[in-house]
């Protein structure tokens, strides 16, 4: 079984964690300590915040500022409209930046924000009926 564990930076693993608990995120104590916080978004998938100076002993160079620069971005799936709306509210309280606009495309619908230290989330939901509805009327046109 494979996992994935996403690592970023942070300026403050306390702080992080309330903003990310405030979404509804669980942390596994496990892989937590004082300088880092094992975010649990899925049974395989992690979020690991790491506190600059503990991110610095995993990588070469520096740390980018995702304030001034993306450096990635990371979407969930949603189970609904709801609750990609009702996450960006969540995030934006806890502290969150708008990034870009709601993203409304039919059966595709979808949020951005920037977390406490500037890293951008998405998510998206995908009605996968009104999908499978959109290609199967695409393939009869064709």
């Amino acid at each position: 079984m494979r996992m994935i564990f996403v690592n970023l930076p942070v300026k403050n693993v306390e702080a992080s964690r309330r903003f990310f608990g405030a979404l509804g995120f669980d942390f596994n104590p496990q892989f937590s300590n004082e300088n880092t916080a094992c975010m649990v978004i899925e049974e395989n998938i992690f979020a690991m915040l790491l506190e600059h100076d503990r991110f610095k002993d995993f990588i070469t160079g520096e740390i980018s500022d995702a304030t001034k620069a993306t450096e990635v971005l990371t979407c969930l799936s949603a189970d609904s409209r709801a609750q990609v709306d009702g996450t960006l509210a969540k995030a934006l309280a806890a502290g969150g930046k708008p990034w870009k606009p709601i993203l409304d495309m039919g059966p595709m619908y979808g949020c951005s924000f920037q977390d406490l230290d500037g890293h951008v989330w998405e998510l998206m939901y995908m009605d996968q009926a009104a999908m499978a509805e959109m290609g199967e009327a695409a393939e009869a046109s064709a």
